[in-house]
């Protein structure tokens, strides 16, 4: 009976420091950190497809590492591919819905894809989390304003000639 109340005292301290490493979250893969390190410095040297390999990679040791969806995503949005771009995105914000970087991102990809109504809802979102004067609003207004990237033309889109002509 004497040592109840210091058993109960270490019992309580061992829990309260449990809940507190569990409610932290699992910390991302070492490994999976490099490679996002590196898969950023490829596509500040310009070469995306290998940031986005970099990228993937990471996603594959770690797909709990919910920062790399936004890497692919930015990876995508620079080799003109918005679609993909959403898809990550979207992937990051059922993650994190009030994540800021991925709502204006979303966005921007949004309006680059010629979707500028659901681009104007991601900006009223992004205006009633961080005001009218954060980065993130103002660069999804810049995207909105720009509008829609140009179409590229496909062969598909050519149709041949179907008249023969005298050389």
């Amino acid at each position: 009976m004497r040592h109840t109340p210091a058993a109960l005292a270490v019992a309580l301290l061992f829990a309260v420091s449990s809940s507190a490493l569990l409610a932290q979250g699992p910390q991302p893969d070492p490994r999976a950190i490099a490679l996002q390190t590196e898969g950023r410095a490829l596509l500040d040297a310009g070469d995306a497809q290998g940031a986005i390999d970099a990228f993937e990679a990471a996603l594959a040791i770690d797909p709990a590492y919910g920062a790399l969806y936004i890497d692919l995503a930015d990876a995508s949005r620079s080799v003109g591919l918005p679609g993909k771009a959403i898809m990550y995105y979207r992937r990051a914000l059922a993650r994190d819905p009030d994540n800021l970087i991925a709502l204006a991102g979303e966005g921007e990809a949004l309006a680059e894809k010629g979707a500028l109504e659901s681009a104007r809802e991601n900006l009223s979102r992004l205006e009633a989390l961080c005001g009218a004067d954060c980065p993130e609003t103002v660069a999804l207004s810049a995207a909105i304003a720009r509008g829609p990237l140009p179409r590229v033309l496909t062969a598909e889109a050519l149709s041949p000639d179907a008249g023969v002509t005298a050389n």
